[in-house]
């Protein structure tokens, strides 16, 4: 199998893999989401160490250390990640799989302002456009609910400003996963003793399944980020743009056909205008790579050829 093709395969099994969270975190009720999110901290941890063991590779952490603004982007990184994980946990747990999907609808657009305001890009009309469009669902959804979108609005900044961290600190995924856990896992010990002593922990108290889903929470974490990286190495960034948009589309038909979430007109109008701006967005970016190859395939093809030398002897 070609390994673009491959590359394609694990970018859909790693954000089909996203796209089902809303189906797991329900299963580990009654843990609250708080409790559910230090778990996750601390058994994505002992998930990527694992895979890092297997892999024995370790120079990567001296690496880090040693560099003291790479491991304060890294401990920024994991206080956005902590707060994205959270907020997601607590959107699906109280029934609000929709908005929650609307926020990783509109993660694209918040990245690309992110690029204008922080990265100083310059946009092209139609991204304007889209973004436009972008801000005009979430007034739209905001009348609808009555509020904004809070929930959607956390989950697309906090994730967008994760991954401008991220792309500023440019440390392998695996590598970040388990800095990023590693300095959340005092915090998250220290809460779950809390709640141990205080007698309204969970762990253990509710049968080996609850148990054992909790303690899962670390490799439905660490198996599809492990899956994007694969995706990642092998397949153009257009690519992965598209196929990010998998996640989403998966937790809002979750939302919609498994928890029966109440979808009036006027919701419906928010989301048609998100995926039109998604529309715009997508064949604007897909536009603009095939340009930048036919321009790079035509300045190669005009490159002189230069001819070896002839020996003289």
């Amino acid at each position: 199998m070609p390994e673009s093709r491959r590359g394609v395969l694990y970018g859909i099994a790693a954000y089909t893999m996203w796209g089902l969270f809303p189906l797991y975190w329900p299963l580990v009720k009654p843990s609250t989401p708080l409790e559910i999110l230090a778990h996750r901290m601390a058994w994505s941890l002992v998930a990527v160490l694992a895979i890092l063991a297997v892999r024995r590779y370790w120079s990567w952490f001296r690496v880090i250390v040693r560099q003291p603004r790479k491991l304060a982007l890294l401990t920024l990184a994991a206080v956005l990640i902590s707060i994205n994980w959270g907020m997601y946990i607590y959107g699906v747990n109280t029934g609000r799989v929709v908005e929650s999907a609307f926020g990783y609808f509109i993660n694209p657009l918040v990245s690309v302002l992110f690029g204008v305001l922080v990265l100083r890009e310059r946009l092209r009309p139609w991204q304007w456009a889209a973004v436009g469009l972008g801000a005009v669902a979430v007034v739209v959804l905001a009348v609808d609910y009555g509020r904004p979108p809070w929930i959607a609005l956390v989950l697309a900044f906090s994730f967008g400003c994760y991954g401008l961290v991220k792309k500023t600190a440019n440390v392998g995924a695996a590598e970040s996963l388990a800095m990023e856990t590693l300095v959340l896992l005092a915090p998250a010990l220290v809460y779950l003793v809390v709640l141990e002593q205080s007698g309204v922990g969970t762990f253990g108290h509710n049968g080996a399944l609850h148990a054992l889903l909790l303690a899962g929470a670390g490799l439905v974490t660490a198996v599809p980020l492990l899956f994007f990286t694969a995706a990642a190495i092998r397949v153009p960034l257009t690519t992965i743009g598209l196929l990010q948009y998998i996640a989403p589309v998966i937790q809002f038909l979750c939302g919609v056909l498994i928890a029966k979430e109440v979808m009036p007109p006027s919701r419906w109008v928010g989301f048609a205008i998100v995926w039109a701006a998604l529309s715009v967005f997508s064949w604007d970016s897909l536009r603009h790579a095939h340009r930048a190859r036919r321009t790079a395939t035509a300045v190669k093809a005009a490159a002189p050829v230069v001819q070896p030398e002839r020996s003289t002897t």
